[in-house]
C-alpha cells in the first residue's frame, strides 16, 4: 500500500472512531436479556459492570468456548484457561444446578498449521490430529471436562462458505482482486462494541482492502497451501469466521455465552460479534462474554510460543500435580492474570497439603484413631459451617468469585485444625457429628471445583490394611515404652525412626497421646 493511500485510510477511520467516542451516549449498548433468571451475575465487558445472568431457555445455558490451534504442544497458559473455565462451568451445572451445553471449537487449519505443516513435511490433516488428540489427553489429565461437542473447522467448511456468500449478498462483505473475502467494518455501526478497535499503522495491509479494521472472512489460497473450492477461488476461511459459523450452526441466532482468554476480546471476538449479527440481522448475537486473564511469568511476561518461553503441560505435571494448578487457578479471580513461578507453585501446593490432611484427619478422627481426645467445640465449628456455606454460595454468585471462595474454605479448615490437635480445659462434646459435617462439605464442594481425591482400589486397599495393622503395633510399642519409668528411649527412637521411613515413602504418621493415625504424604 503507498504512502497517500495508507494515510487516507487511516485518517478516514481514525475521524470514524474520534466521532464515535465523540457520541459515547449512541455507542452500542448491552441489550438485558428477556429470559428466565438465575442466582448469578456476571461482569460484562460491555458495560464495564456485573449484570444478572439470564438465560433464553430455563435452566439451559449455551455456551460456545474458543478451542486450541492444534498445531503444538498446549502449555500451561493455555490450560490455565481451560481450567479456570471448566471451574466455572462445574459452579454453574454442579453447584447453581443449570444445564450447561458447552460447544468448542477446534481450529485445523490456519496459517500456523500450514507453516508447522510444510516444516514437517507432514500432511496438514495428520498433523492435527496429533495434536487435537494430545490435546484432550492433556486436558484428561487436568481433570478438565470434555465439551458437550467438539467441532472442527474443516468439517464446517460448507456451512462457513455459506455464511460468507450470505454476508456478501447483504453487502456486509466484499470481495477483492485476488479473491479474498473481506468484512467492512465501516458498513456496520456497532463495530466497537467490546472495545474501541485498535489497529496496527504499520501493517502492510492490501490496497484492495477498504480500511485496516476489514478482516479476512475468506483468504485467497497461495500456491501449495490447502485449499477449498469457492465462487470467490480456491481459499480457506479467514480466522473469526470459523468460530461464528459453528457456534450459529449449532446454537442460531443467539448465544447465552461465549468464553476465551482475553487476548481474543479483540479482535475475534468483536469480529466475531459483528459479522454475527450481520448475519442473523440481530443487534446483540452474545448475551454474556467471559475472558480469563493469562498466565504470565516474572515481570509480567506473556507465556507464549513465539517467545519460547513456555512449559508444556506434561512437563508441569512432572513437578506438581493437576489438583495444585487447579487450586492455584481457584485462588486467583477468573478475570485476573496469574504470575507463574515456584514460589506461587508452592503455595499451591501448601494449601492443597492443607486441605487433603485435614480432611484425612477429619476421617481419622471419625475412625477414632486420635482417641477422641480432642476437645471440639461443637457449637462454635457449626456456626463457622453455616458461615463458611452462606460465603461461599455468595462469592460463587457474584460473578464466580472463587477466590474469595477459597479464603472461606480455608478459615474453616483453620478453626477445624485447632480444635483437632489442641485440647482445652473447656469440656465439650466429642462433636463427631460437626467434624462429619465439615468434612462433608469440604469434600463435596472441592469435587464441585474439580479437585479430584485419588480412588480406592481393590489393591490400594490392602495396602492401606497392612500399614494399620502395622501402625498398631507401632503404637502398642509406642505406649508400653511411655508406661515404663524411666521411658524407654531406645524403643521410643525406634518408633521415631519407622514414622521417619514411612514419611519417605509417602505415609504421614501423626502421635495423639495414646493413638496414633496416618495419611498420604
Amino acid at each position: 500500500m503507498n504512502g497517500t493511500y495508507r494515510t487516507r485510510v487511516l485518517m478516514r477511520t481514525c475521524k470514524r472512531f474520534v466521532n464515535t467516542e465523540a457520541r459515547s451516549q449512541d455507542r452500542p449498548r448491552w441489550i438485558k436479556p428477556v429470559g428466565h433468571e438465575t442466582k448469578v451475575s456476571v461482569y460484562n465487558p460491555i458495560t464495564k459492570c456485573k449484570v444478572p445472568l439470564i438465560l433464553k431457555t430455563e435452566n439451559l445455558l449455551k455456551w460456545y468456548m474458543c478451542g486450541p490451534t492444534v498445531y503444538d504442544s498446549a502449555h500451561i497458559g493455555h490450560a490455565t484457561t481451560y481450567v479456570k473455565s471448566d471451574i466455572i462451568r462445574r459452579i454453574l451445572s454442579d453447584y447453581f444446578d443449570i444445564n450447561v451445553l458447552l460447544v468448542m471449537g477446534i481450529t485445523d487449519i490456519d496459517d500456523k498449521i500450514i507453516k508447522r505443516s510444510l516444516e514437517s513435511g507432514q500432511d496438514y490433516r495428520t498433523l492435527s490430529r496429533h495434536f487435537e488428540t494430545e490435546f484432550f489427553e492433556d486436558m484428561d489429565k487436568l481433570n478438565v471436562r470434555r465439551p458437550y461437542l467438539c467441532c472442527r473447522i474443516t468439517d464446517y467448511m460448507p456451512q462457513i462458505i455459506d455464511f460468507i456468500e450470505r454476508l456478501v449478498t447483504m453487502g456486509s462483505g466484499y470481495v477483492a482482486k485476488d479473491g479474498s473475502v473481506y468484512f467492512d467494518t465501516n458498513g456496520y455501526d456497532k463495530y466497537g462494541k467490546l472495545s474501541v478497535p485498535q489497529f496496527d499503522a504499520t501493517s502492510d495491509d492490501r490496497m484492495d482492502k477498504r480500511s485496516p479494521l476489514d478482516f479476512a472472512l475468506w483468504k485467497a489460497a497461495k500456491t501449495g497451501e490447502p485449499f477449498w473450492e469457492s465462487r470467490w477461488g480456491h481459499g480457506r476461511p479467514g480466522w473469526h469466521i470459523e468460530c461464528s459459523t459453528i457456534a450459529s450452526t449449532v446454537f442460531g441466532n443467539s448465544l447465552d455465552m461465549h468464553s476465551g482468554g482475553i487476548d481474543l476480546a479483540f479482535p475475534h471476538h468483536e469480529n466475531e460479534e459483528a459479522q454475527s449479527c450481520c448475519y442473523h440481522n440481530v443487534n446483540q448475537w452474545v448475551n454474556y462474554w467471559l475472558h480469563c486473564g493469562h498466565l504470565s511469568l516474572r515481570g509480567d511476561v506473556k507465556m507464549s510460543k513465539s517467545l519460547k518461553n513456555t512449559i508444556s503441560i506434561r512437563e508441569y505435571l512432572k513437578k506438581y500435580s493437576a489438583n495444585h494448578l487447579r487450586i492455584l487457578c481457584l485462588l486467583s479471580h477468573y478475570r485476573h492474570g496469574i504470575e507463574f513461578s515456584d514460589e506461587v507453585m508452592q503455595n499451591a501446593v501448601s494449601i492443597t497439603k492443607k486441605l487433603e490432611n485435614f480432611i484425612n484427619d477429619c476421617d481419622n478422627y471419625m475412625a477414632g484413631r486420635f482417641g477422641q481426645t480432642s476437645q471440639i467445640d461443637e457449637s462454635l465449628l457449626l456456626k463457622t459451617l453455616r458461615d463458611t456455606q452462606n460465603a461461599v454460595s455468595s462469592a460463587l454468585a457474584d460473578d464466580f468469585d472463587t477466590s474469595r471462595a477459597m479464603h472461606a474454605v480455608i478459615n474453616l479448615v483453620g478453626v477445624g485444625n485447632k480444635m483437632l490437635h489442641q485440647t482445652s480445659a473447656t469440656t465439650h462434646s466429642n462433636g463427631t457429628g460437626a467434624v462429619a459435617a465439615v468434612s462433608n462439605y469440604l469434600t463435596n464442594i472441592l469435587s464441585k471445583f474439580g479437585i479430584s481425591r485419588s480412588t480406592t482400589t481393590t489393591e490400594h486397599r490392602q495396602v492401606e490394611d497392612i500399614i494399620d495393622n502395622f501402625l498398631n503395633f507401632r503404637n502398642a510399642v509406642r505406649i508400653r515404652a511411655l508406661e515404663l519409668s524411666p521411658k524407654d528411649a531406645i524403643l521410643l527412637t525406634e518408633c521415631d525412626n519407622v514414622r521417619k521411613s514411612l514419611a519417605s515413602c509417602g505415609i504421614v504418621i501423626k502421635d495423639h497421646k495414646s493413638v496414633s493415625s496416618w495419611s498420604w504424604k
